[in-house]
C-alpha cells in the first residue's frame, strides 16, 4: 500500500496523537487491496547495517571523516558513560548534520537503551512508531516497528502501569508487519479503551488498524467517538472523511471533508479538499 501523505495542516495542531502529514483524498484501492497488501506474509525486512551504508553515500567527505572518528570513539569506549557519550553524539551528527531519520532514530535508541529511562526509551519508541505510521514499504514498516517494539517493552518493563506504552507496543504488531497476528496488538489496546473509553490514543490507534484493515465501519465508529470528544481533532475529522470516502459513502465523505476544510489553515490543502469534494459532488 502506498504511503498515506495526509494534508498538511500546520504540524503544532495536528499532531496530538500521530504523525500524519498530507493526504490522499481519492481512494486508490478497494477494501480486499487494501487487506491483502497490508499482511504480513512476506516477512520483508532491512537491517541497520544497509540503511547506514545508504546514509553514508549522501553525505560529504568532510561529515565521512568526521563521522568515521565518532564511529571509532564507540569501539574504544568501553565504559557505559563514554558509550552514551558517544551514541548522543552520533545521533545529533545524523539529526542536525546529516538530516537523516533512520540513523538518527538508531542512535538515539542506542542512547536510550543504554540511559535505560522511562523517559529515553519511549522519547526514542516514539520517533520510530510517528514513522511507522506514514511508511509504506513492508520492508521499512518492519524495521520501524521492530525497533520500536523493543523500546516499549524496556519502558514496560520499568513502569507497568504506562498505558500510552502499551497503545504504542499494540500498535507496532498493528502497523509494523512483525506478526502474522495483528490481533495481538489489538487486544491489549481494547483492553485500555475498555477500562478507559476516553484514552484518545488508543481510539486513535484502533481506528487506523481498522482503516488499514478495510474494516471502515469499525474504524468510522472509533473516529467519531474521537470527535464526539474533540470536536477540532483534525486526524479524526480527516481519516472519518476518507473512511466515508474509501466505503463509497459520498454524502458523509462531502460533510466530513467540509468539516475537515474549515479546520485547515494551509490553503494548498483547502484548494486539494475542494477539489475532491467538488469530485465527489458530480
Amino acid at each position: 500500500m502506498k504511503k498515506q501523505q495526509f494534508l498538511v495542516v500546520g504540524i503544532a495542531s495536528v499532531l496530538c496523537i500521530l504523525l500524519y502529514v498530507f493526504g490522499r483524498t481519492v481512494p486508490e484501492k478497494s477494501p480486499t487491496q487494501l487487506r491483502s497488501t497490508t499482511q504480513p506474509n512476506d516477512h520483508q525486512s532491512v537491517t541497520f547495517a544497509e540503511l547506514l551504508t545508504k546514509a553514508k553515500e549522501k553525505i560529504s567527505p568532510e561529515q565521512s571523516q568526521r563521522l568515521t572518528k565518532l564511529e571509532s570513539s564507540v569501539v574504544r569506549g568501553d565504559i557505559k558513560e563514554q558509550q552514551l557519550h558517544v551514541y548522543h553524539q552520533l545521533a545529533r551528527f545524523w539529526g542536525d548534520s546529516a538530516h537523516i531519520f533512520e540513523t538518527y532514530a538508531y542512535y538515539t535508541a542506542e542512547a536510550a537503551k543504554l540511559e535505560n529511562s522511562e523517559k529515553s526509551l519511549t522519547f526514542a519508541a516514539h520517533l520510530f512508531l510517528e514513522n511507522l505510521m506514514t511508511e509504506g514499504q513492508p520492508a521499512m514498516q518492519n524495521w520501524l516497528a521492530s525497533n520500536a517494539k523493543v523500546l516499549f517493552e524496556k519502558a514496560i518493563a520499568l513502569n507497568p502501569a504506562n498505558d500510552s506504552s502499551k497503545i504504542g507496543l499494540g500498535a507496532c504488531y498493528i502497523f509494523g508487519n512483525i506478526s502474522d497476528n495483528p490481533m495481538q496488538g489489538i487486544i491489549p489496546v481494547r483492553e485500555i479503551v475498555q477500562k478507559n473509553p476516553d484514552n484518545i490514543y488508543a481510539q486513535m490507534v484502533l481506528g487506523l488498524g481498522g482503516k488499514k484493515s478495510g474494516q471502515y465501519d469499525k474504524a468510522i465508529e472509533r473516529f467519531n467517538i474521537i470527535v464526539q470528544k474533540q470536536p477540532g481533532n483534525i486526524e479524526a475529522v480527516f481519516n472519518l472523511a476518507e473512511c466515508y470516502d474509501l466505503k463509497g459513502d459520498k454524502q458523509n465523505a462531502i460533510t466530513w471533508y467540509e468539516a475537515a476544510k474549515k479546520l485547515v489553515k494551509v490553503p494548498e490543502a483547502q484548494k486539494e479538499l475542494d477539489k475532491r469534494i467538488t469530485e465527489l459532488k458530480k
